[in-house]
């Protein structure tokens, strides 16, 4: 009897979940394995902000219970780090020396945060909120009503920014190249969606750049922030949301082709025909453009998922490569974007 098909999932985010959920569904007899550095079951990273309205459990977070994958025969290995993959042997290595044979693989780690290169001795000094554990980190070190001085403002992060007027805390918004990231917009597009949130009460900081972070104590507010025009800022939590930037060193053995993230076609595979890959780490063909390009966002993360587990099992969808991309204030004054799943 032949063995049954063995799909492996990097990463445990959107597009790893839907990709899994969707495997099961086509194909009850496989075997699915997914390996996350995160130590909690799939959450919606969109949903951290929630913490600052009283919802500090990561059970209240979590899309499925931990049952979820037990139920469904989903292999699911939490604090495991993928270090190479073997693009013709089929086999994934792990930081503990582990291998692991794949007949399919999905390649779904999304992306880090970017933090500019002349901030990158600070970093310390900087609050990360890419999972529950430093969603968590800000809450506790943030004083009711405090400042958070925020480095860029990509969408990531004004949807934050949002919720923390909502809950009282004041923001001052220093802005730069990717302010309103991964939407890409000229001084006349900003200025609109700049006054808007000066409208909400932000401090919102222009043409000048935070050059160094230094600690403060005896009462002081915890941060200063140093701009380049001479002008200190402070702040009891520094935070940076300047985009996201893909980790693929360890598709380098993978026989795949890479850019700036994994490049594949528009059902999602790239030049290895048993590898592909989906969410923020690819770059998605788009012919009448002749570029490769990245397409960001919650709703985009979530439908290459599951387009690419239906690909892997046989069928042949192209991704949308002219999907809607736009951010605007509406008539209530509030900033909307394609981005987000957020209602104001």
């Amino acid at each position: 009897m032949a063995e049954p098909h063995h799909h492996v999932i990097i990463g445990s985010g959107s597009a790893g979940f839907g990709a899994a959920k969707t495997l099961r569904e086509g194909d009850p007899d496989c075997r699915i394995t997914m390996f996350t550095m995160d130590a909690i079951p799939f959450y919606h990273r969109y949903r951290l902000p929630e913490v600052f309205r009283g919802r500090t459990d990561w059970r209240d977070l979590l899309a499925k219970p931990p049952s979820f994958y037990e139920e469904n025969g989903i292999t699911l290995r939490r604090r495991c780090r993928v270090v190479d993959v073997d693009g013709s042997a089929h086999v994934v290595s792990l930081a503990h020396q582990e291998t692991v044979p794949f007949d399919s693989l999905l390649v779904a780690a999304g992306g880090r945060a970017y933090l500019p290169e002349n901030l990158s001795g600070h970093a310390h000094l900087i609050h990360g909120f890419g999972s529950f554990e430093a969603a968590m980190r800000v809450y506790n070190d943030l004083p009711r009503g405090g400042r958070v001085v925020m480095i860029g403002g990509d969408m990531i992060g004004l949807d934050l920014l949002l919720t923390l007027l909502d809950t009282g805390y004041r923001v001052t918004l220093i802005v730069n190249a990717q302010t309103f990231w991964p939407h890409e917009l000229t001084a006349e597009q900003r200025a609109p969606l700049l006054e808007a949130l000066r409208g909400k009460g932000v401090d919102v900081i222009e043409n000048a750049r935070a050059v160094g972070i230094s600690p403060q104590n005896g009462g002081a507010p915890a941060r200063r922030v140093a701009l380049d025009d001479g002008r200190e800022i402070e702040g009891d939590v520094v935070m940076a949301f300047c985009g996201l930037a893909t980790s693929v060193e360890f598709m380098l053995r993978a026989e795949v082709d890479i850019e700036r993230g994994l490049l594949v076609s528009p059902e999602l595979q790239t030049t290895n025909d048993a590898i592909w890959a989906a969410g923020d780490i690819c770059q998605i063909w788009h012919d009448g453009e002749k570029a490769y390009k990245f397409y960001h966002g919650w709703k985009n993360v979530r439908v290459m998922g599951q387009l690419a587990a239906r690909n892997i099992l046989g069928a042949h969808e192209p991704f949308d490569v002219d999907v809607e991309d736009r951010i605007w204030v509406d008539e209530d004054g509030e900033i909307q974007s394609t981005f987000w799943t957020r209602k104001p």
